[in-house]
């Protein structure tokens, strides 16, 4: 469908060598975009050799070696404003029909705007989630840089892309007067459906980073309470990171250490959809998402999801009460009964679950994605 494009993607940490919502989001959309026009993706090097390379189609460039990219739990702030310095020679020397760069760390919106100036490309900023008044409470005082930097990007362009409809509302309540134009997130459904059980049971599942943000301690604690009914209670934590050891002792002073197994992060994903459709309901306490990939995943691997109603999570909205999940308050005694409830009516939710996740299949996603590009540079 139209002419062919040259596409760059514009982010901080690249797929596969991060796993993430917005890294998985621009590989599944690049690699399908590749088919028909040509795809670069820029980001840190997070590989060996030279600094451009080339993978089924891709071309990726990387700027700088990121020795951490988490600082005390938190994205460190020096590698992203020297990966936005680095991008602006680069831009320089390359001419895009369309740059998407994503919204945050914002330092490289600034870097792309001035590179889709040098070369007459079209800049779009793609909002995975707008922090807003949040950033305060991320860093006290200091919030007010943040705050500032990340309104910014509301003036580099008229073309701005949110992954759901919750960053639209917050980004029209926060003051962008632009068009919004709402490309959800997607899955490979068909993929998900061809995957075969793993043998590690569960009755519940979580998976996702090990940080503060995912909440995973109000799971723990309701699975305290679900104790009390299912003394036998399986549940499983699929992922790592900074929080797992305070997880794994909070565990243990709750007594659910022979409930709970924290299984660490597994290098493949097809690894973590087969230990999914072996267990029965997926719980998600997660505070702050910009979308929950992991959410459709789950329901396309037959599983209800339960999550909870924060003002910050956006995988609430994914959910259709009572038919691919529930949402619950955020105490322990809300979420524990919502997970019996779910376990209790899995086998029912679990077609309903599937049809819904299968309308979020990337293929349909990036055929939206490709007429809108088509659409701006006409």
């Amino acid at each position: 469908m139209g002419e062919t494009l040259r596409i760059a993607f514009v982010y901080d940490v690249i797929y596969p060598w991060v796993k993430g919502g917005v890294e998985k989001r621009i590989h599944e959309l690049a690699k399908r975009l590749a088919k028909k026009h040509e795809v670069h993706v820029f980001g840190y090097k997070l590989w060996n050799g030279k600094e451009v390379i080339e993978r089924s189609g891709i071309f990726y460039h990387g700027t700088i070696r990121a020795k951490k990219i988490y600082s005390n739990g938190r994205r460190a702030i020096t590698p992203p404003l020297l990966h936005a310095l680095k991008l602006v020679p680069l831009f320089r020397n390359e001419k895009f029909d369309v740059i998407d760069c994503q919204a945050s760390p914002y330092f490289p919106a600034y870097s792309s705007k001035a590179g889709a100036m040098f070369q007459n490309s079209k800049l779009i900023i793609t909002w995975h989630e707008f922090w807003g008044k949040y950033w305060f409470e991320y860093l006290g005082k200091a919030g007010m840089f943040g705050q500032a930097t990340e309104r910014g990007l509301f003036e580099l362009t008229d073309s701005h892309v949110a992954v759901s409809l919750k960053t639209k509302r917050d980004l029209y309540n926060a003051g962008l007067r632009k068009d919004v134009h709402v490309i959800p997130n997607g899955i490979d459904f068909k993929r998900i459906q061809k995957i075969e059980q793993a043998e590690l049971e569960s009755d519940i599942i979580f998976v996702g980073r090990l940080v503060k943000e995912k909440n995973v301690p109000l799971l723990l604690n309701a699975i305290r309470v679900i104790k009390e009914e299912i003394p036998d209670i399986k549940a499983l934590i699929v992922g790592n990171g900074p929080e797992r050891k305070n997880l794994e002792n909070l565990s243990k002073s709750l007594g659910t250490s022979d409930n709970v197994e924290f299984l660490g992060f597994l290098e493949s994903h097809d690894d973590v959809i087969a230990h999914m459709k072996v267990s029965k309901v997926f719980a998600f306490p997660s505070l702050r998402e910009g979308f929950g990939i992991v959410v459709l995943e789950a329901n396309a691997s037959g599983l209800p999801v339960v999550t909870v109603n924060y003002e910050m999570n956006a995988s609430k909205d994914l959910i259709v009460s009572g038919k691919n999940g529930f949402v619950s308050e955020l105490n322990e005694k809300d979420f524990a009964e919502k997970i019996l409830t779910a376990l209790e009516r899995r086998r029912k939710m679990k077609s309903i679950a599937i049809n819904i996740a299968s309308m979020y299949d990337w293929e349909e996603i990036v055929d939206v994605l490709e007429r809108y590009y088509q659409e701006l540079i006409c």
